[in-house]
């Protein structure tokens, strides 16, 4: 086996994190084919918080202009056309009733958690074409607890946030 590495040194050197964060979002890919086919087992259900700057996360214009960075929705009570594909997902949520689709790349997730079972992931936020060797930021930094906006649509009200510093061992 040869390491394949150019004059920079570009290549010596396994990238673990962004295959670690490809692993999360294939299993939550599978998570999110199993509830599409079969609905919520159960207690199970997710706060799901994601990038609305990302590029490809369609909403509509009045839910990014509410929240202009971050945004944490629920699938719990009432979600209709939960659609997984390779590269994300889509959902129909109930805004104050009025029904809003949403489209959210996995590349977009910043949090996935499912309180029912205490299960917690948390992601860096990418963005097609960063550069994948410019220094990232703490994302996984143990301090502050990540910034959330209250959980929106898809909850049957009394929905609480759950900052992911309550998983962590």
């Amino acid at each position: 086996m040869t390491d394949e590495t150019t004059e920079d040194g570009a290549g010596s050197e396994i990238d673990y994190g962004s295959m670690m964060h490809d692993a999360m979002r294939g299993l939550i890919r599978r998570v999110l084919d199993g509830i599409a086919a079969d609905g919520l087992p159960g207690t199970h259900h997710f706060f799901i918080s994601f990038d609305t700057t990302h590029p490809e996360v369609a909403i509509a214009d009045w839910l990014r202009e509410r929240y202009p960075t971050e945004m944490t929705i629920v699938l719990q009570h009432w979600f209709e056309g939960l659609e997984v594909r390779d590269d994300g997902f889509s959902v129909t949520l109930n805004f104050g009733d009025a029904p809003e689709p949403l489209v959210i790349p996995f590349d977009a997730l910043l949090t996935f958690v499912d309180p029912s079972v205490e299960f917690g992931l948390r992601f860096e936020s990418r963005h097609p074409g960063d550069d994948p060797d410019a220094p990232e930021d703490d994302a996984d930094a143990p301090d502050a607890p990540p910034e959330e906006a209250p959980p929106v649509g898809g909850g049957g009200g009394g929905a609480e946030v759950v900052s992911l510093d309550r998983f962590r061992k």
